[in-house]
This record gives structure tokens, sequence and C-alpha cells, in this order.
């Protein structure tokens, strides 16, 4: 029986956990998700639990921060002042925003606290500082190259 490798395309259902058992994706309900392992479209510790599965196996497993989305860091924590912001903003603690990079991408950000001379926001991944454990079941294998678009196992 085949098992998955590099440049694989799979087809995989899971169910993402933090430590104190809240699931924070899952793809119950769903279609599988479908990526290619090797192209860096999920995170590491997920692809590595991929690789040598064969179709309908099954494993759990966690994920440590280092091969999830790392460390939370202070340097992404920023202050903007409020002569930044666009004129009809009114930011809330709790909303998400998103923000332009200067080389194009947007990148999303919580507001973390809003007063009269700017807002806070946090550009941290939410999932960022933990582990993660991970139910994962490969449904198929397929070539690779003329998958569907790569999808990213948590948004």
């Amino acid at each position: 029986m085949p098992v998955a490798k590099n440049g694989d395309a799979v087809k995989i259902h899971y169910t993402g956990k933090l430590d104190d058992g809240t699931i924070f994706d899952s793809s119950v309900g769903r279609e599988p998700l479908e990526f290619t392992l090797g192209a860096g479209h999920v995170i590491p510790g997920f692809e590595n639990m991929v690789v040598g599965m064969a179709p309908g196996e099954r494993k759990t497993d966690t994920i440590p921060v280092d091969m999830a989305y790392g460390a939370r860091r202070d340097d992404m924590i920023v202050q903007i002042d409020r002569a930044q912001l666009p004129a009809d903003l009114n930011p809330e603690v709790g909303q998400e925003l998103y923000v332009q990079q200067p080389g194009g991408q947007v990148m999303p950000v919580l507001v973390v606290d809003v007063d009269d001379a700017g807002i806070t926001i946090d550009a941290n991944h939410p999932l960022a500082g933990q582990d993660l454990t991970f139910e994962i079941e490969l449904v198929s294998i397929g070539g690779g190259g003329d998958n569907k678009p790569l999808i990213e196992v948590v948004s």
C-alpha cells in the first residue's frame, strides 16, 4: 500500500485541539483538507504527521510550539497613533483588522487596546505560543502537481 511522501497531493480529515481539549478547527462535516506535502502551505508539524501514512490510517499527535505557529512575540504587538488610522474607523477591543504590509501582503491583526491616542494591535497568530494536538485521518494520496488550490490547516 502506498504511503504519503513529499510532493504528493493528500486529502486529510482532522480535528485540532488545544491543551485544555478545546477544539479550534476541524474538517468534520466538511470536505477534507487538500494540500501538497512539502509545499509549505500547512504548519511543519502537521506535514510531518502525514508523511509515511497510508490511506485510511488514523493518528493523534501533539505538535510543539516551534513546529506549529511559533512562540508569541512581543514585537508583534504595536501601538498605532490615531492620525495613522482611517478617519471612518471606530476600532473596538477584540476587532480583527487587516493591515497591508510594504510588500503588498495583507495580515490580520487583533485590536487589543483602544484609547484617545490610538490603538494597540497584536499581529501574532491566534495559536502562537501553544502546542497543538491533531487527530488526523489520511483520506487519499494523489500524484501531486495538478491538485486543487492549497488550503491552510487553520484560518
